[in-house]
Formats: C-alpha cells, structure tokens, sequence
C-alpha cells in the first residue's frame, strides 16, 4: 500500500509543468517581441528593465520588471511558450505581480495568454487569446479582469472583482479548474471564486419564458383604486393658500402720506391642502403581478468543457493602453502547479517586504531631514536682542541695511556705538555679521525701532 502511494505522489510531481516562468531577468529583451502597429501612429510605448522606486536593498537586480513608458501610450509585448499546451484535464494557474508606481490613474495592466498563429510584430487589440486577466483602472472604476474565449467568442465574467489601485506591488493569481470552477486570489488572499457555467454567458440559458403565454386582457394588476365613495368638500376650493399675517403690526414710524397704505404681509394658510383629489382604496380585483411562465429551453446544452482553451495556448503578452505609464510587471508563471505558483508568489512576496522596508526608510530620512531643517531655522532665525555681543552685529546691520536710517539713529547717540566698539570696526563688525543669515531676505524685515539699543 505504501508503494503504490509513493507511485502516486512520483506521477503526480512528474506530471506537474510549468509553461511559462519570466522573472525579467538580464537579457529579457531576447526572449519577447515588441508590436509594431502603433509605430506608425507614434503612440507605441516601450518597457524599460527597472525595479522601480523601493525595492529589498541589495537585490535591485534580482527583483526587476518591464515597467511601461512613457504616458499616453499603448504597450504591445509577447513572449512564445517553450511548447505550446492544452489545459484539457488539468488545472490551469496564470499568476504575475503588478505595480502601479505611478499613482495610476486610468489603464490596464492585464496579460493574456494567446494560442499559435500569432504574429508578435502585429500583435493588437485585435488579436485572438485564450484568456485576459489582471487590473483595469480608470477614474472611479477599479476591476479584475476575467475573460475567457469560448467558441470565438469572449466571455466577461459578470462577478465584480476587487482589484489594488495603490503604488505598491500585488500578485495576482488565477485558477481554473477542470470541473469549471474558478478562484481569483490577490497576494494569496481569495477575492473572488465561483463556476464558469454560472458566472459567464457562455451557456444558452436552461429556461425562457414560454413565447405562447401573454398576459390575459382582463387580467388586473393595479394594487389600489379610486375610493368612489370619496367626495370633495364643501368649499374646499375657496381655501386661500396664503393669508395676512394677524400677528403683523404697523410700524410705528409709518407714514401714510409718504409709504403709502400700510398692508398686513402675508403668510401661509395652514388651512390650505393643496389640489384635492380622491382618497385611494385597496382594488378588491387585484390579482397580483402577472409572472410570464417559462419553459425548458429547447437549445440549452449543458457542458463540461467550458474551461478549456479553444486551441492550444502559444504566447504570452501585454496589450495595453495607460493614460499615466509607470506600471511594473514581474515574476509571471504560467502552470498547473499549486506548488510552483506558491514557491514563485514567495519571491513577490520577498519583493514585498524589502520594497516596504525601503520606503519606511525613505520616509523616515524625509522625516528627520525636514525636521532638522525646521530646527535650524528656528536656529538661525534674526535675533532682535541688542544686548552684548548682538548689539556689535545689530549696529552692523543697521549701519549697512537700513544704512540711513540707522545713521541717524546712531548719530544722535554716539555714545553707544563707542562703548561697544562701534567706531573704527566695521569691517570686524561686517565679518561677524556675515556669519550670520541675513534679515532682509523677502522673508524677514528689521524694524529700527525693534533694534534700538538698550541702555
């Protein structure tokens, strides 16, 4: 017994693969093809090789991706599969990490995976694929993608899908399973699950409502009626909607003759009602809102390969269109393996926490940087004081900013100059003051009144 489930876990891993693995590392270029379709029209936007902003200190190089650039721009990039694969039987795991640098604030950042017969230079908007997933963001809208090709057609899932809109990076991971069911996680966290049979159009629907039914014409579906019974009021209509207010007085200083008669403003009646019309009653005849019957559909079929590829898959790529570019794309992997999905998510995840740690970092430099600066402007701020040795630079100040107004100043007092040295050392006076920042800047202004020594 022992044997044969040591068989059975060697079959399994053997059969394991993994499709696709793109870490974006040093010569990445070789391996995918840029479009050519909007060269012509100038709005063919490249990928620059770049781990971004924040990223674990001293593994730049291991946790680059193809960051879009510059803004405005489509973004057309594909890769062949080694071999190409049918997901037929097997489970299928589309997993890749994105991160929207720039503040996004309107693109994709989807990947699709597309079957053979492809031409990388041509490869659009127009392109067949098997599959589209991963974010869309534009204004106010913010989704996940899901999209599958089924018979030519393709198939938006009808489930909304969070999706991550912040500068920092996510991994998003797909699953399909050979009993058409599905799971979308974003970084490992399950956002949205459900079955392919329910959640896309791809079925015809199993019932219809019966095309010979119609209402029948003596059928009532109105809930209330008129009370017949119901009259209007004698006099209902002689009800003004506004009286004079029997609280108002005349003014004391009102004068006939020049304001002319006096009259009571007016108010509103409480008395009025408004339009009248008839109280409503219960309809005795009600019958209820009529339901149309339905019946089977005769054109439902019901099937088991909605999963699976319509051809086998060929390539992987990015076709996109952002308004503000700056969005990186790393670690992809294409496979059949939980195993290989969680073992690649774990380099995201690595990704993760060095790309916070630098950016606490960051901001934490900021932090003390600007405080610093604040605490030596306080520092340095002009002192007002003009007693000791301030008074030496003050005088200085005065003599060579305010100039003639200081001078008169001084000159009515020379006895305060003399005694600290004022005369005969102004350019001592001058050296210590440029030492100094100065006070007449376009932000500080000296009063000479402020100034004025103390005896």
């Amino acid at each position: 017994m022992k044997s044969i489930s040591i068989l059975l876990a060697i079959v399994a891993v053997s059969s394991a693969t993994v499709y696709f693995s793109e870490k974006f590392d040093k010569g990445w270029e070789n391996r995918w093809v840029e479009s050519e379709t909007k060269k012509s029209e100038g709005t063919q936007g490249e990928f620059k090789w770049t781990a971004g902003k924040y990223f674990t200190a001293d593994n730049e190089e291991e946790e680059k991706g193809i960051q879009t650039s510059p803004d405005a721009r489509f973004y057309q990039l594909s890769a062949a599969l080694p071999t190409e694969f049918s997901n037929k039987g097997k489970d299928l795991i589309v997993q890749y990490s994105v991160k929207h640098e720039q503040n996004i604030d309107c693109g994709g950042g989807y990947i699709k995976l597309l079957p053979a017969g492809l031409s990388q230079k041509a490869f659009g908007g127009d392109s067949t694929y098997n599959l589209m997933f991963g974010p869309d963001i534009c204004g106010s809208t913010k989704k996940t993608h899901f999209i599958i090709t089924k018979d030519g057609t393709n198939h938006l899932v009808k489930r909304e899908i969070r999706t991550e809109s912040d500068e920092k990076t996510h991994l998003y991971t797909l699953t399909i399973h050979p009993d058409n069911t599905y799971q979308v996680d974003i970084d490992g966290k399950e956002a949205q699950k459900g079955s392919l049979k329910e959640d896309f159009d791809i079925l015809k629907p199993k019932t219809i409502k019966d095309p010979a039914a119609s209402k029948p014409a003596d059928w009532v579906d109105e809930k209330t009626i008129v009370d017949p019974e119901d009259k209007k009021p004698e006099g209902y209509d002689d009800i003004p909607e506004s009286i004079a207010d029997p609280d108002a007085t005349k003014p004391e200083d009102w004068d006939d003759e020049l304001d002319g008669e006096w009259e009571r403003p007016t108010i509103p009646n409480p008395e009025f009602k408004g339009e009248w019309s008839p109280k409503k009653i219960p309809n005795p005849l009600y019958k209820g809102e009529w339901e149309h019957p339905t019946i089977d559909n005769p054109e439902y079929v019901d099937r088991d390969d909605l999963y699976v590829f319509d051809a086998p898959a060929a390539f992987v790529g990015f076709e996109l269109w952002q308004v503000k570019a700056g969005t990186i794309f790393d670690n992809i992997l294409v496979t059949d393996d939980a195993k290989e999905a969680a073992k690649m998510a774990e380099l995201t995840y690595t990704a993760q926490k060095g790309e916070k740690a630098a950016q606490d970092k960051d901001e934490a430099e900021k932090a003390a940087t600007t405080k610093a600066e604040e605490e030596n402007s306080t520092s340095l701020r002009p002192s007002h004081s003009t007693r000791d040795g301030d008074l030496l630079c003050t005088l200085c100040i005065c003599n060579t900013i305010l100039r003639g107004s200081a001078r008169r100043h001084f000159s009515k007092k020379p006895e305060l100059g003399q005694a600290h040295g004022r005369t005969d050392q102004t350019e001592r006076c001058e050296s210590r003051c440029m030492a100094r920042p100065r006070v007449m800047d376009g932000q500080h202004s000296l009063d000479p009144g402020r100034l004025r020594p103390q005896r």
